[in-house]
């Protein structure tokens, strides 16, 4: 094996230079690997407070694990509750008194749920589940807290008596077979769960004495809903089927009401996707239910005062079709279209508390709003304009919004605002800070920008300039591919492995990011048009967008790159096939050969929409379509990246790749990711991506000597990194050729 070796530049990039202690300083691959992950954000019942958790990466672990924060929802002053080291601490919800929250953690070892009082003092231990609890909640009438646990096809339900001063656990009558999920009845008096009909006794212990073959497609027992009355502990079922089970449901808060989305139960090859979740609602007074969409059920909440129910839903069965906002009487009656005229696609909403309004956020090209929808007569209102990308909901007991906000220079935070005056963003009370460290970096400029296809249609995407950038002058492009492809590029801050465009910035380099053809944000047109001819469609876009930067005088046409993942991969194999314009490749978890791809990958359905049916039915367009047919024209070096476990873009699709370009004489390096999924999970592995990546880039855009070394990057890591997982020859570690 031949090592390869950075230049001087490299290593500054990759850790911080002490010159730069005392102001702004650029990007590098460490600050990415080191962002923290905001989640678990709810308002308490009364709106006066927030809890949040924040991840923090560990590198000895390869994990990132998380603690709690509350936050005063007027002032924003928030504080950290928990300060365990390498331990969990998730999934907060508040008591019903809003002086407590209760969480999961495995501080102990096994998770359970303990309960905090927001003065703070130490939190108490409600549980001591054997096999750990797997989640947990509040009655509304604040007595009662319920939690399920045990191993999964052992899995059942505790209660905790919140209103005695021991906090006594009490084990709910065991049910027949394990409880999957739960929840409380608006009044506290019964709790409702889904459970399988069957548990094959058998299958399990063939598992516990390692007969742990798998059985494609296995036949699957049904799931239906049940309660448990929690005075006499009886048992009532509500659903009943061999032919679908109950995937999710939820109750009205007036207790009259259920809804469920069920899933088709037949055994079948392939996937068997949201597409045909179907949607019911179910009257808890009489026991009968009615079915209120036949297809495309994901989404769906009652009013807060029961009387309707608001599902998403295309107004044709179809893929990709917009999604519209629905409202239909709970009582029965004609469901009502509220979106019908427009161009957009809604998947989820939240009420006001007089049912009479409908809330939601919404891209629009690169940024992402908040609207109102008036549920008497479809009046849409835009309540921001702000540029970034905004998400989040009502809560119409806290009267308060709780939003989530993220613009190119600032990292995602959470937010308070009230629905007089969220339109006016600095009445939001910010309520996090995730990420303080991002103030002392020096970030380049991000900024929309458009072009027209060969076609003459508009295409947009984002373009991040070099930090330094000086007008008149050329720079080195990477064209950074989105996967999905029905995704796009926002406007938000942008610190992930997938992409990393400032630590490029730092490094002279221009990067941009197209929302091409199949993107999402554009209208649905733009969305279904690469439907049956999927890659020259995209592909077009791209290429018009790179023209479009050398033709400004930014983008230095002999100095041009690519990468991408998922979907970004198949287009940059494809590129790879098309033209000889690019210095260099990186592609990831990319698919070249469609043939294989269908029966390869765990979902099939997408694969029939942009190729335009099955491979037996459309076989020419399935090998029209493939980057392997036209892989003797490939001349591009090339580097390829794929997850070992990989189900939706499977390894072998990167084989054929490599296996293509190292006979045919490209360059071409391959790196295998040891048990990683479609994702790379594993912080180090992440760190390998994007410094190899960089540096194939940097040796056949701008003539580096070499492109990795192991010593170097091993150097760089924090000293709490001691575990160092090994690379994966795969068909090539990096470095190998």
């Amino acid at each position: 094996m031949r090592s390869m070796r950075w230049g001087g530049a490299l290593a500054a990039l990759v850790f911080l230079s002490p010159m730069w202690a005392q102001e702004p300083r650029p990007m590098t691959f460490m600050d990415v690997m080191e962002m923290r992950g905001l989640g678990g954000g709810s308002l308490s019942p009364d709106g006066a407070r927030v809890v949040y958790t924040v991840s923090l990466p560990h590198w000895k672990s390869g994990k990132a694990y998380t603690d709690i924060f509350v936050a005063d929802a007027a002032t924003g002053v928030a504080r950290q509750m928990t300060f365990t080291r390498e331990k969990n601490e998730s999934g907060p919800q508040w008591a019903r008194d809003g002086r407590r929250f209760a969480f999961l953690s495995d501080r102990e070892g096994s998770q359970q749920v303990y309960l905090m009082a927001v003065e703070g003092g130490e939190a108490r231990k409600l549980t001591e589940a054997k096999d750990g609890v797997h989640a947990f909640a509040f009655s509304r009438d604040g007595k009662w807290l319920a939690f399920s646990a045990g191993k999964p096809e052992e899995r059942q339900m505790s209660l905790v008596d919140l209103s005695s001063e021991e906090l006594a656990v009490t084990a709910l009558p065991k049910h027949a077979t394990p409880i999957r999920d739960f929840a409380f009845a608006e009044d506290g008096s019964r709790l409702f769960f889904t459970s399988p009909d069957r548990l094959d006794k058998d299958d399990v212990k063939r598992k516990e004495k390692k007969f742990d073959v798998r059985v494609a497609d296995l036949e699957q027992a049904p799931v239906h809903l049940w309660s448990m009355d929690l005075k006499d502990k009886a048992e009532k079922r509500w659903t009943e089927g061999a032919n679908f089970s109950v995937a999710a449901f939820q109750l009205s808060k007036d207790g009259r009401w259920a809804s469920y989305r069920a899933l088709p139960a037949a055994r079948r090859l392939g996937d068997i996707t949201q597409e045909e979740a179907s949607l019911h609602l179910l009257d808890l007074g009489s026991g009968k239910a009615h079915p209120v969409l036949e297809k495309y059920a994901r989404f769906s909440a009652f009013s807060p005062d029961g009387q309707w129910l608001v599902y998403a839903a295309p107004e044709r069965f179809e893929r990709l079709r917009n999604e519209k906002l629905w409202v239909v009487p709970s009582a029965g009656g004609s469901a009502k279209n509220l979106m019908a005229g427009k161009d957009m696609s809604v998947s989820a909403a939240s009420w006001s508390e007089d049912a009479k309004t409908l809330y939601f956020t919404e891209a629009v090209g690169v940024d992402q709003h908040l609207f109102a929808l008036s549920v008497v007569d479809g009046t849409m209102t835009q309540l921001t304009k702000q540029a970034g990308v905004l998400a989040g909901s009502y809560n119409p007991e806290a009267k308060a919004f709780l939003l989530t906000y993220s613009h190119p220079r600032k990292p995602l935070d959470l937010y308070v605002a009230k629905p007089q005056t969220v339109s006016s963003v600095t009445a939001w009370v910010k309520v996090s800070d995730a990420n303080p460290q991002v103030a002392k970096l020096a970030l380049a400029t991000t900024e929309p920008v458009r072009w027209k296809a060969k076609d003459g249609v508009a295409v947009e995407g984002l373009l991040i300039k070099p930090l330094g950038y000086e007008k008149g002058r050329r720079y080195p492009l990477i064209v950074q591919l989105h996967g999905g492809p029905a995704a796009a590029e926002m406007n938000g801050f942008q610190g992930r492995y997938v992409t990393y465009p400032h630590v490029y910035a730092t490094a002279g380099y221009a990067v941009l990011q197209p929302n091409y053809r199949g993107s999402t944000n554009y209208g649905e047109a733009f969305t279904r048009q690469i439907g049956g001819n999927f890659m020259r469609l995209s592909y077009g876009d791209i290429i018009s967008g790179v023209d479009h930067l050398i033709q400004e005088g930014i983008a230095d046409p002999d100095r041009l790159g690519m990468m991408g993942w998922s979907a970004g991969g198949h287009l940059s194999s494809w590129t790879l096939t098309q033209t000889d314009r690019f210095k260099a490749i990186s592609t990831g978890a990319g698919a070249v050969n469609w043939i294989s791809m269908y029966a390869e990958s765990d979902v099939q359905s997408v694969r029939e929409f942009y190729l335009g049916g099955r491979p037996y039915d459309a076989w020419d367009n399935f090998v029209n379509e493939s980057a392997l047919k036209y892989i003797k024209n490939a001349k591009t070096p090339t580097l390829i990246h794929v997850g070992e476990a990989d189900q939706r873009v499977p390894k072998p699709q990167s084989d054929e790749l490599y296996m293509a370009l190292k006979k045919l004489g490209v360059p071409v390096e391959y790196i295998v990711y040891p048990g990683m999924p479609h994702g790379l999970t594993e912080p180090r592995y992440q760190l390998v991506k994007m410094v190899s990546e960089f540096n194939w880039f940097e040796k056949w855009i701008k003539g580096k000597k070499d492109w990795f070394d192991w010593k170097a990057l091993l150097d760089t890591l924090p000293a709490d990194a001691e575990a160092k997982p090994e690379a994966s020859a795969g068909a090539a570690a990096p470095g190998r050729k």
